[in-house]
């Protein structure tokens, strides 16, 4: 696989931790060149500590993908990306019925961030992907489905893939594929968080709801961000050559359709 990508310029978006970091390592194991983008200041440190372990350097970008001047100034600092992959996203519960003015505020926040900052990277980087580029775009298993009390994130997700079927459609003239993961349950500060969330609102511990979410898999076990590369790297590779459009579930069999 590191010779099929050797020379490939990937940029990542939120790469500072979870599955983003996850990618950008599984890229560089590949034999890519990697460029980071996240919204932490710590984004820069992560990117020091990845050109160490992999011996060459890797670029880094701070941005809020979600603010249309700090993602021009990200596509002014790349010259090319022939792979784009979409992973910064924001998730949080937004209950319906609860009163309180931040719940409108979040689900916001998160429309701008998952939907049109993921738009936005991927039309202002258009010209900086050449001819037969690929763009993969991090869904969710929500994408596909719904949980209670998570109503913006579902449908930022649903969205998500909304978005990469029609981009499909228009970049194909050009050879450009773009398609989607859809991970399931990964353990990530995000995800443990919404965990966290989800067993205070139904008066449980989050073990036990761990347990009953794992059990709802067919294949036992929490993955880890690792897990999630495999997929993206073929995407991005010369073997996925004729997919595009696709959504693909990444969630150890708990949704099958």
């Amino acid at each position: 696989m590191a010779a099929e990508l050797s020379g490939k310029h990937v940029v990542v978006t939120g790469a500072n931790r979870g599955i983003g970091l996850g990618l950008a390592q599984g890229f560089l194991d590949a034999g890519a060149d990697v460029t980071i983008v996240a919204l932490e200041d710590d984004v820069e440190e992560v990117a020091e500590k990845l050109s160490g372990d992999y011996g060459r350097q890797v670029g880094h970008v701070k941005c809020d993908i979600s603010d249309l001047g700090q993602v021009m100034a990200l596509c002014a600092s790349v010259d090319r990306v022939d792979v784009l992959i979409n992973n910064a996203g924001f998730e949080y519960i937004t209950p319906i019925t609860d009163p309180a003015d931040h719940v409108d505020e979040v689900f916001r926040q998160i429309i701008e961030t998952n939907v049109i900052g993921t738009f936005s990277v991927t039309r202002h980087l258009l010209d900086k992907i050449p001819d037969g580029g690929r763009i993969v775009n991090t869904a969710s298993m929500w994408g596909k489905t719904a949980v209670a009390e998570f109503s913006a994130y579902c449908a930022s997700k649903h969205a998500v893939i909304g978005l990469t079927r029609s981009l499909a459609q228009e970049l194909a003239p050009r050879d450009i594929s773009v398609n989607a993961v859809c991970p399931g349950w990964v353990r990530t500060v995000a995800s443990m968080r919404s965990l966290s969330f989800m067993a205070a609102r139904q008066n449980r511990t989050e073990a036990d709801l761990l347990d009953e979410i794992v059990s709802a898999q067919a294949l036992g076990g929490l993955m880890e961000p690792a897990d999630m590369v495999a997929m993206y790297v073929f995407l991005a590779g010369p073997a996925a050559s004729n997919i595009t459009g696709q959504s693909f579930t990444v969630d150890r069999g708990e949704l099958m359709q």
